[in-house]
């Protein structure tokens, strides 16, 4: 009998090497001495507050946001049984973190985390690292929803102030102001003022510590369709919930988008931005941006 519909297709079986190979690739550059400081961050609380808990099936999920990270974080939600399905979960539950179900990594003793990290299943979901910026801008500073204003009110004219080449201009954050603000080595100044908020833009190196922390998988944004069953069965959840499904050309990488986005920023600035994200673009396998530096 020949096998039919999409469990057969080449993805499936060529999918653990895929996975294989990123993790390869990520170890490889962890131990690359010349990028050391682009690559290893401290395990810390900030780190462990960005990891999510399922105890009942032993898995961890460090959250980095603007990737899809809300569905994986529903998925857990119902596996760890505040919800029987995604569906029932009301969206102000999600991000909600007293009464959603779902404990950080850092509310445990020392010895719970050790082993909790040596033990269980653990992943998180990686993007293009400039699309990534450029969506965490459009999200918080754009679009900015209405309850979370002090993204407009606070965190805005913070980086206006110290960034802005023309003063006299009075309108909102511009794209460029906000490359000129991650882009400066100086830059933790303003974090500090501007506190948890900066999950949205820091590097994944420093939300989620992958050198220090041997994770079991790295999904791709730009291949979740073939990535979140894969992972999924690799937690040995896949017979107990799906993930949400993903609209289509969601996913996709859109050069154009990231041209438009960078087209009137200084080559300095855009050297500088690449500069700080350099780990991320390494440790994960995605391109230098060459058609913007050169």
């Amino acid at each position: 009998i020949k096998p039919t519909g999409k469990a057969f297709s080449g993805n499936l079986i060529h999918q653990p090497l895929v996975h294989m190979e990123r993790l390869e690739l990520l170890r490889n550059v962890c131990r690359d001495t010349a990028l050391r400081d682009l690559s290893h961050t401290a395990v810390s609380k900030f780190v462990l507050d960005r990891i999510f808990v399922c105890d009942k099936h032993k898995i961890l999920f460090c959250q980095t946001p603007k990737v899809g990270n809300t569905q994986w974080k529903k998925v857990l939600i119902v596996l760890n049984g505040a919800f029987s399905s995604i569906e029932e979960i009301p969206e102000n539950i999600v991000h909600d973190h007293e009464k959603n179900g779902l404990p950080r990594l850092s509310s445990f003793s020392d010895s719970e985390i050790k082993k909790r990290l040596n033990l269980y299943f653990k992943f998180f979901i990686v993007r293009d690292p400039f699309e990534r910026l450029i969506s965490a801008f459009k999200d918080k500073f754009v679009h900015n929803p209405r309850f979370e204003p002090w993204y407009r009110h606070e965190i805005a004219p913070g980086i206006i102030r110290k960034y802005r080449k023309n003063r006299t201009e009075t309108k909102g954050l511009q794209f460029e102001d906000f490359v000129r603000y991650l882009g400066d080595p100086n830059h933790r100044w303003l974090d500090v003022q501007f506190g948890d908020h900066i999950i949205h833009w820091v590097t994944y190196v420093e939300l989620c510590a992958p050198c220090e922390i041997t994770y079991s998988v790295i999904g791709h944004h730009e291949t979740l369709e073939d990535d979140a069953p894969y992972i999924l069965k690799a937690a040995g959840i896949d017979h107990l919930v799906s993930y949400p499904t993903i609209p289509p050309g969601i996913t996709v990488y859109n050069r154009t988008k990231v041209e438009r986005y960078f087209s009137g920023i200084s080559k300095r600035d855009i050297r500088r931005l690449y500069a700080r994200f350099e780990g991320d673009f390494k440790l994960f396998g995605y391109r230098e941006p060459d058609f913007l530096l050169n």
